[in-house]
């Protein structure tokens, strides 16, 4: 847990914050719209990377002057990282390698986690098989992009403008789709005539109708999003082939499930399989800005954003 405090609990690591990222779930919580026991006055942030400033009792893993990144914070009852100083229990941190930017790591930690849940945890994608991501240009799609394709997997990605499917094919997808303007469903069918053995929906409103059909026998789908939705859902079609759906919010996951996660991310990002996907920078002064942008892009759907915000103290 973070505290309004300079000296860590024994368990807990005093961190100096280089770079902290901009989620949905961030401003979910701050405007009440997630339900959270949140100790007050709260901080908010879920990411943050930086250097370990010092080290409470029982702390075995890190040591002053180490660089560490971690996410979950801001939630259950855990202060945020929008902060200069952020005391952060051990269990939560993972350490970042030397040739890993601090901004990378910020972008890359609750939105890689996610991606790597939703693949491998839930959907458990193997070498060879293949993904549709629906909007891999976005700060979670970038990274189902990139980790399916680190893993050996064949890529399909939509999005909504020319600038943001070349967004995705530098990303690494091997198909990359305007759904806008072209025949999603024929070219999916051209390129993986079987179908799509996951289906992942980054939006907030699914269309079971127009996904359904793209699964091949066994698919699974991957949902992330949407809390108020209640889309049609063709079960008949979507049971006879036996395909799965799969549900799951990265939060709930437990640090020991986390874990993995961030030794894969650690491994790819070093090796520079896997890149962060930023929109922009800002100063930690502009985090009611930055939480603007996000609400307008995700609630509002105004498309102002194209991967992740990162805020520097």
């Amino acid at each position: 847990m973070i505290d309004f405090i300079d000296q860590p609990k024994p368990g807990e690591v005093l961190v100096r914050v280089r770079a902290v990222s901009v989620n949905p779930i961030d401003t979910y919580v701050r405007a009440g719209m997630v339900k959270m026991n949140l100790p007050l006055p709260f901080i908010v942030g879920c990411d943050l990377a930086g250097e370990v400033e010092a080290v409470g009792a029982d702390v075995k893993q890190f040591k002053p002057g180490d660089r560490v990144w971690c996410s979950n914070q801001g939630l259950f009852g855990r202060q945020g990282t929008f902060a200069e100083l952020a005391c952060v229990e051990e269990r939560w941190l993972n350490p970042l390698p030397a040739t890993v930017r601090d901004e990378d790591a910020a972008a890359v930690a609750l939105v890689g986690i996610t991606a790597h849940l939703g693949l491998f945890a839930k959907a458990r994608l193997q070498a060879g098989e293949t993904v549709f991501v629906n909007g891999g240009a976005g700060g979670v799609g970038s990274l189902v992009v990139q980790l399916a394709k680190a893993a050996g997997a064949r890529v399909i990605a939509t999005s909504g403008s020319d600038e943001r499917v070349a967004k995705c094919r530098d990303f690494g997808a091997d198909l990359a789709l305007n759904h806008r303007t072209q025949d999603v469903a024929a070219k999916v069918k051209e390129f993986a005539p079987a179908g799509v053995n996951v289906f992942w929906e980054t939006q907030r409103e699914p269309d079971f109708d127009k996904a359904v059909p793209l699964l091949a026998p066994r698919g699974r789908f991957v949902l992330m999003a949407g809390r108020e939705a209640r889309p049609v859902f063709p079960v008949g079609p979507f049971y006879v082939k036996d395909c799965s759906l799969h549900g799951f919010a990265m939060f709930n996951a437990t640090p020991e499930e986390q874990r993995p996660c961030a030794a894969d991310l650690n491994r790819w990002l070093a090796e520079g399989k896997v890149r962060a996907n930023i929109d922009r920078e800002l100063p930690l002064a502009a985090a009611a800005v930055a939480h603007r942008l996000q609400e307008e892009s995700t609630l509002q759907k105004s498309g102002v954003l194209a991967g992740k915000i990162v805020l520097k103290p």
